[in-house]
């Protein structure tokens, strides 16, 4: 075990290194000016999924185990972590059972409600919606520029690989108008037998609520949701915050959220188009490229949906990557890493979320 160990904990230094020496760039939201040209979406072709042989109740590597527990014990904040081995039936976490804010990680439950609700035949993604000027919402919102006057004319399966592939905030929550709002997700989940795993009010309740506001519809224009929370008292704005960090309405367990993407891998939540819809959407993920993406290795295939939280007093609340990592060979893994709450910078962020990638990736037996 030492040796092992010691060999992760050199990855793990190199991964911190590299990073510092590449100055690696923010991955947070885009500017204004990204906002206002949004790139073309790019449908995920159709591809096979393979699935896991029959778990085979293999202990995990205890190297493995070290390095998780290092990780968020070192790291400072509030971090859970989850591996998940589909083939071996192994689960390793730290701090795996604490209820971390999603934020955008929350998009991949919408996308099971709506494609749940395809499997049932009660819509189709080829079916049209109109995007309109009141269904804006805030922050990251690509789309914004496409809705003119008249509204945007566009499908189920465009909002889906919008609010996967971008992140788009609108995009979602119109998706999650379309299929009956945030009832009908939880019900989802409920009906999966997915615990642990808590569906907020939407994005514009949600990060109202985080910054101590009620929301109004001008909000969604511009820098006006901004502009009106710099307005709010600090100490007001602080105790929202930490609520919302304390108690999150959209919090999740890392475990469950490993157990729930393991589940979908092995076709469990949703039909076999469905399920090879789903994980080729996510393996063309746009978000986070410097979070657990920055260190898959050539030859492997990775499909994640990221999640960032409001900032106030140099803490940011929910900074978050969740995926499954596929090796050469097909043996999978659901990862869940969650910084719930960190002052730490981004590259450091970044830097913990590579380790636990590499470590899975040092560890891994053929």
């Amino acid at each position: 075990m030492g040796n092992s160990v010691q060999r992760t904990s050199k990855i793990l230094t190199g991964v911190i290194a590299g990073l510092a020496i590449a100055g690696c760039v923010s991955d947070s939201r885009p500017s204004r000016m990204a906002r206002s040209v949004p790139p073309p979406v790019v449908y995920a072709a159709p591809r096979p999924v393979v699935q896991p042989l029959p778990p085979r109740n293999v202990a995990p590597p205890e190297a493995l185990v070290a390095l998780v527990q290092s990780l968020t014990r070192d790291f400072g904040g509030k971090v859970g972590i989850a591996v998940k081995s589909l083939d071996d039936d192994w689960t390793v976490t730290s701090n795996g059972d604490l209820k971390l804010p999603q934020q955008s990680v929350s998009k991949l439950w919408v996308a099971m409600t709506v494609l749940d609700a395809r499997d049932a035949g009660k819509l189709s993604l080829d079916d049209p919606i109109t995007v309109k000027k009141e269904d804006l919402t805030l922050f990251n919102q690509p789309i914004a520029a496409l809705v003119k006057d008249e509204g945007y004319q566009t499908t189920v399966g465009e909002l889906l690989q919008r609010a996967l592939t971008q992140s788009d905030n609108t995009a979602n929550d119109r998706l999650l108008q379309y299929v009956g709002g945030p009832n009908v997700v939880r019900a989802f989940l409920l009906k999966k037998a997915i615990a642990d795993i808590r569906f907020g009010p939407g994005e514009r309740a949600l990060q109202s609520l985080t910054a101590g506001l009620d929301w109004k519809p001008e909000y969604s224009k511009g820098r006006a949701f901004e502009t009106a929370r710099a307005r709010i008292p600090a100490s007001t704005r602080m105790d929202a915050f930490e609520r919302y960090i304390a108690d999150p309405p959209d919090g999740a367990a890392p475990r469950a959220i490993a157990t729930a993407l393991a589940r979908l891998k092995r076709g469990e939540l949703l039909s076999p188009a469905s399920t090879q819809y789903l994980i080729g959407t996510m393996e063309m993920s746009r978000t986070g490229k410097q979070r657990m993406r920055g260190a898959v290795p050539e030859g492997w295939t990775f499909g994640h949906k990221t999640g960032t939280g409001q900032n106030f007093g140099g803490r940011t609340a929910g900074y978050n990557d969740v995926g499954i990592l596929i090796a050469p060979n097909g043996k999978s893994f659901a990862i869940a890493v969650m910084i719930g709450d960190t002052a730490k910078t981004i590259p450091e962020r970044q830097a913990l979320m590579q380790a636990v990638v590499m470590g899975v990736v040092s560890n891994y037996r053929w």
